[in-house]
């Protein structure tokens, strides 16, 4: 159990890390990166997940609650080879999620913490933490959610089936993919650990300018994903050999 737990916690942290500091790195003002578009963010997800399952390799590298869950409903008789599916199993890699997704976030303001410092725009500040709707919609935001996790974690399943297995280049890839592809009208949160610890984060941080954490929206990352993460599971049953 502790090594599920401190695996998992590393792991998202090293993602979170990479990706909340990629964005602050194009986002906000006086950095090197500043204004390098939707790839690089995309590109900076992508490797930020590669970086993180190498770290949590040992644990099935999860990183995300919905992988998980969409293990979980897919009958799965184990999370990694040795970690059997069982309700402390579970849980261990959902808390160690969410505070490797907090640390993260932390880290990475700390890296930034000077042009944070420098930044007015409270919609910049969270946006580098926590993602957010181009159109607000909630219903159609969260069923944007709720396709692209399900690509997310269908084909992981799906990849989990062959004898190579999922690597963390094609998981990366993957990741890269649906940013480039889905990510436009939510910012592809696909990840309740990757939006909910930041906007934690966000919420506690001495940011000056950082505004509100936007609570009201803080639903539709978490229970679309979730909802696609067991569509995903659901439907790889299907396929299972």
């Amino acid at each position: 159990m502790g090594t599920i737990f401190l695996h998992e916690i590393a792991g998202t942290a090293m993602l979170l890390l990479l990706g909340v500091g990629v964005v602050a790195n194009v986002t906000l003002t006086k950095t090197k990166g500043h204004g390098g578009g939707w790839l690089l963010i995309n590109f900076g997800w992508g490797l930020g997940v590669f970086a993180g399952v190498y770290v949590a390799f040992s644990t099935g590298a999860h990183l995300n609650p919905a992988v998980t869950v969409g293990l979980l409903a897919s009958g799965a008789a184990e999370y990694a080879p040795g970690i059997a599916v069982t309700f402390g199993h579970t849980v261990a890699y959902l808390v160690a999620q969410m505070i490797g997704g907090f640390l993260g976030a932390a880290l990475a303001w700390l890296a930034y913490r000077d042009h944070y410092a420098q930044e007015e725009d409270p919609a910049t500040i969270l946006g580098t933490f926590a993602t957010g709707p181009e159109i607000r919609n909630p219903v159609w935001n969260m069923i944007t959610e709720v396709i692209a996790t399900f690509v997310l974690v269908f084909v992981i399943l799906m990849f989990g089936n062959t004898p190579s297995g999922l690597g963390p280049l094609a998981v990366a890839l993957l990741v890269l993919s649906i940013g480039a592809s889905l990510g436009g009208p939510t910012g592809y949160a696909i990840n309740p650990a990757r939006d909910l610890g930041p906007r934690m984060f966000h919420a506690v941080a001495p940011i000056p300018n950082k505004g509100g954490s936007d609570w009201g929206y803080a639903w539709v990352p978490i229970v679309g994903p979730l909802v696609g993460a067991v569509l995903a599971g659901l439907a790889s049953m299907a396929f299972a050999a």
